[in-house]
C-alpha cells in the first residue's frame, strides 16, 4: 500500500519539498518523539515536534490528580490523529500506548472521542513537556468536561513520557 497522502505531504513538509513531489520515507528532521505502528500498510509513523504541530490542534483547560488548580494543555487529539494517519481500526480494535519506562494500557478506540477527548498533548501552560515534568507528550483527558473521565480507568490511561502508539487489532 503506497504512502497515505498525508504522509507524503508530511514528509514533503519536513523535507521542504513541494508537495507534488512524491518523498521515499526517511528520518524526521528533528527527534521523534511518538512512534505509531500496527499501521494498515505496516509502515511505522514516526512524528517529531514539528509533525504533531502541523496536525490539527486542540486545546482545554482542566484540572489534573497531578497538579494545582486548573492548567492548559495543546496538542492533538487522538480522533484528529487517527484521522492524519487514514486508520479506520475496526470497532474491536485498541491503541495500546507506552511510555518511555515502559509503562502501557490498552486505549478503547470509544475513548477517542471527536470531541471531549483525550489529546497528546505537547505543550503544558503553553510551554513544551519537558521529560522530567511528564513530556516531551502526555495523554491528558478533558477530567473536567465528563465525569466518565474523572475515573482510576481514565486516570490509567493518561500516560504520560508517552513514546509509542500500537494499533491492536485482535482479529489480526
Amino acid at each position: 500500500m503506497p504512502f497515505s497522502t498525508f504522509r507524503a505531504g508530511l514528509i514533503a513538509a519536513l523535507l521542504g519539498l513541494p508537495l507534488g513531489l512524491q518523498a521515499e520515507p526517511g528520518p524526521p528532521a528533528g527527534e521523534v518523539l511518538l512512534t505509531v505502528t500496527g499501521l494498515p500498510d505496516g509502515t511505522p509513523a514516526r512524528l517529531d515536534r514539528a509533525a504533531l504541530a502541523a496536525l490539527s490542534e486542540d486545546a482545554f483547560t482542566t484540572t489534573t490528580i497531578w497538579t494545582d488548580g486548573p492548567q492548559r494543555f495543546e496538542g492533538v487529539s487522538l480522533h484528529d490523529l487517527l484521522a492524519a494517519l487514514e486508520v479506520t481500526p475496526p470497532a474491536e480494535a485498541v491503541l495500546r500506548v507506552s511510555a518511555v519506562n515502559d509503562y502501557a494500557v490498552d486505549i478503547p478506540l470509544s475513548d477517542a472521542r471527536d470531541v471531549d477527548g483525550p489529546i497528546v498533548a505537547h505543550l503544558h501552560n503553553g510551554a513544551p513537556l519537558p521529560r522530567r515534568g511528564n513530556g516531551p507528550l502526555w495523554i491528558v483527558y478533558p477530567y473536567d468536561a465528563d465525569p466518565d473521565w474523572r475515573t482510576e480507568v481514565a486516570y490509567a490511561r493518561s500516560v504520560w513520557q508517552l513514546d509509542r502508539i500500537e494499533l491492536v487489532d485482535p482479529a489480526r
